[in-house]
């Protein structure tokens, strides 16, 4: 593990649960390194370089945005199967790189969009796989948010906010990326252009300038003709992870709340239904990331356990479907760019697919 904080923590707690071995634990300086290794239960609290030097399975990045890329090469140089992360780089070109030398290594790099293992994530895409034929029917719209209020006040700051740790982008990067992947995957379609603007509330905090967005807003055009919408803040009053998802097809709707992820709104014509998570009735995909009986609340640790679980099974060679990759990752990055040059030149950009 590279890192000691929040990130490094439920990760941990993921590995843990897959059966893992905890060997070392690396941060930022020597003493952190030992303080995280008694707490999190490593073996062992090592420098970056150190770790490297064992050749370990198995690295987990959950370090600032800016580091990403060095650390996650240097483990693939080092042998070792990669889970980075998110954003996998600051910009699309660093991060498709990356993409290609894990490729080429034949070693696993995967990027915790771990919204895609919510049962009910998976049974919204079951119900739109297939386009027309498919129990949704073609996606006519998508409309989509992620809103938090974590960093609402002039003086509430982070390390996100500058760009020479955080990157470019903040508040897209740290969460859209989350919020565009749901809508590819779900969807099963892709972006193929889009129009955004941003705005910085405050243009300083804790005594540096701003130079990052607290919100994004962009309408997007799919490569099926659908066309969207979608809003990104972390600076909405009360919102705490408020990601929301719908999709319109042309018989049925779909509608998944990340805060409350043990339901699923379908809509209809005629009607509309509530499923409740239950892996006697869900598609097999659903049902396969049912640990819990219906009646008990699976979360948001639950999802990435299932991710960690899965990342680690093709690090193992066995066959796993949708494990978010570094091709993921960078395709984020890629739609990424292309907010912040929308945003910048104010004009409609196409998203680059190179």
């Amino acid at each position: 593990m590279l890192g000691a904080g929040f990130m490094a923590r439920t990760h941990t707690i993921a590995a843990g649960t897959a059966g893992a071995r905890l060997e070392a634990i690396a941060s930022s300086t020597p003493e952190r390194a030992a303080r995280a290794a008694d707490e999190l239960g490593y073996a062992r609290g090592l420098s970056a370089d150190e770790l490297f030097a064992e050749g370990l399975p198995v690295v987990h990045v959950c370090t600032p945005n800016h580091s990403h890329v060095g650390y996650a090469r240097a483990a693939l140089r080092s042998g070792s199967h990669v889970i980075c992360e998110k954003p996998l780089a600051t910009n699309a070109a660093e991060a498709r790189e990356l993409a290609a030398e894990a490729n080429a290594a034949g070693l696993v790099g995967a990027v915790p969009f771990v919204y895609r293992y919510h049962p009910m994530v998976r049974e919204a895409r079951a119900r739109i796989a297939g386009g027309e034929a498919g129990e949704a029917g073609a996606v006519l719209t998508v409309s989509g948010q992620y809103l938090q209020d974590w960093l609402l006040d002039a003086g509430d700051d982070n390390w996100r906010v500058a760009t020479d740790a955080g990157g470019p982008s903040r508040a897209f990067a740290d969460i859209g990326s989350h919020l565009v992947d749901l809508v590819e995957f779900v969807s099963g379609d892709r972006i193929v252009r889009l129009a955004a603007t941003t705005r910085t509330v405050h243009a300083e905090r804790g005594g540096q300038t701003v130079d990052t967005e607290d919100s994004a807003a962009l309408i997007v055009e799919l490569a099926g003709g659908g066309i969207g919408s979608m809003l990104v803040s972390q600076v909405a009053p009360g919102r705490k992870n408020g990601l929301v998802l719908e999709i319109a097809g042309t018989r049925e709707s779909v509608r998944f709340e990340q805060e409350d992820p043990e339901r699923l709104w379908v809509g209809r014509r005629g009607h509309s239904l509530l499923l409740r998570r239950d892996p006697e009735t869900l598609s097999p995909a659903a049902a396969r990331l049912s640990k819990l009986p219906s009646g008990h609340p699976q979360g948001y640790q639950d999802a990435f356990n299932a991710f960690v679980a899965d990342a680690y099974a093709l690090a193992a060679g066995e066959r796993r479907e949708d494990v978010p990759t570094f091709a993921d990752g960078a395709r984020a990055a890629a739609i990424t760019d292309a907010v912040l040059a929308s945003a910048r030149d104010g004009r409609w950009v196409e998203v680059s697919e190179a």
